[in-house]
C-alpha cells in the first residue's frame, strides 16, 4: 500500500508517499480501507521535528503521519466485536511512534478508536471530524462549564475552535467568540453570543462584554497571559496545544491531551456539527497540502484521498 512517511526531519521536501505492507490487526485492532484521511498542525509538528524536540516523538527511522481517518472497516482483529467488515467508520489515531498511520490506503486502529456511521455518510467531510471534535469535547470537560456560563474560545473559526463554539453553545453556555474580522459572520453562525476581533485588546474587550470576567476560556489560539486575563478569578482556562499559562487569580489551568475515544466520537458524529472541508487533495499532494496549511488562512481542514 501506499503510506506518507518521513525517515527524516525538515520541511515538506522530507514527506514521502512510500510503499509499504498492508499492516495486519492484532487482538483488539481493526484495519480500516481509508476513504479519506485530513491533515492536522500536528502532522507539520511531526514533520518538522518539533514533537521530537518537544520529548514526545522518540526518534525512529520511519514516522507515519496523520490522525484522522474515514473508511471502512476491511478486517477485524481477534476479539473485537460490534463491527462488521464493510461498516462504514471513522476514528482517531492517537498514538505517535507508529511506522504507519492514517495517511495511506489502509491503516490500524484500535477498535475503541473508531466509531461506526451510518453507510453513506460523506468521507471527505466525515474525516475532518475525529482529532476536532474530539479535542474541543475533551477541552469542555476539563474547563467544566456549565449551561448559563460564559465561555472565551480563542481560534473561534479554526477546526478546534469551531467544534468548540459549536459544542459549548449547543449545551447552554454563552460563548464569546475570537476571531479574525472577516470571521464574525461565521462564528455566530456556530453559535457564538459575543465576538471580538483577534487585532482587540483582549482582557478589556472581553470585560467590556462580560463585567468581571468570562467563567471559563478555551484557548484554542494559545494566545495565554491575554486569555487568562479575560477569565474571572478561581474561573478556569484550558489550553490546547500545551502550552497553557500559569494559574494566576486562583484560575484553574490546565491542558488537553488528546486521546482517542469511540464511544464519544459517535456521538459527536451523530450531533450534527457542521463539518468543513477546505479542499480535497489526492494523497501524492501531500507535500502541497503542508505548504497551504503552513501558509495559514483554510477555513476547515485539507482532506488526503487515497
Amino acid at each position: 500500500m501506499r503510506a506518507v512517511i518521513v525517515r527524516s526531519f525538515g520541511g515538506p521536501e522530507v514527506l514521502e508517499v512510500a510503499r509499504i505492507p498492508v499492516p495486519r490487526p492484532g487482538p483488539g485492532q481493526v484495519l480500516v480501507r481509508v476513504a479519506a484521511a485530513t491533515v492536522n498542525p500536528v502532522d507539520v509538528q511531526t514533520r518538522s521535528g518539533a514533537l521530537t524536540a518537544a520529548g514526545l516523538l522518540p526518534r525512529r527511522d520511519v514516522v507515519g503521519l496523520g490522525w484522522d481517518v474515514a473508511g471502512t472497516v476491511d478486517v477485524l482483529g481477534p476479539g473485537v466485536s460490534g463491527l462488521r467488515r464493510g461498516d462504514t467508520v471513522i476514528g482517531l489515531c492517537d498514538r505517535l511512534p507508529l511506522s504507519a498511520k492514517t495517511q495511506a490506503e489502509y491503516a490500524v486502529l484500535d477498535a475503541d478508536a473508531i466509531a461506526a456511521v451510518p453507510a453513506g455518510t460523506d468521507p471527505v467531510a466525515a474525516a475532518t471530524l475525529p482529532l476536532g471534535g474530539l479535542t474541543a469535547a475533551q477541552a469542555l470537560d476539563t474547563a467544566g462549564t456549565r449551561p448559563g456560563d460564559t465561555l472565551l474560545v480563542t481560534g473561534a473559526a479554526g477546526a478546534v475552535g469551531g467544534y468548540t463554539v459549536q459544542l459549548a453553545a449547543s449545551a447552554g453556555v454563552r460563548v464569546v467568540a475570537v476571531a479574525g474580522t472577516g470571521d464574525e459572520e461565521l462564528v455566530r453562525d456556530l453559535g457564538a453570543e459575543h465576538f471580538v476581533p483577534r487585532t482587540a485588546e483582549l482582557p478589556a474587550a472581553v470585560r467590556r462584554l462580560v463585567p468581571g470576567g468570562v467563567h471559563a476560556a478555551v484557548d484554542a489560539a494559545s494566545v495565554g497571559i491575554p486569555a487568562l486575563d479575560a477569565v474571572r478569578g478561581g474561573g478556569s482556562l484550558v489550553g490546547v496545544l500545551g502550552n497553557a499559562p500559569p494559574p494566576l487569580r486562583g484560575i484553574r489551568v490546565a491542558n488537553v491531551w488528546i486521546r482517542a475515544d469511540g464511544p464519544r466520537l459517535a456521538a459527536l458524529a451523530a450531533a450534527g456539527l457542521r463539518l468543513r472541508v477546505a479542499d480535497v487533495m489526492p494523497l501524492d499532494e501531500v507535500a502541497a497540502a503542508h505548504r497551504r496549511l503552513a501558509a495559514g488562512g483554510l477555513r476547515g481542514r485539507l482532506v488526503l484521498v487515497p
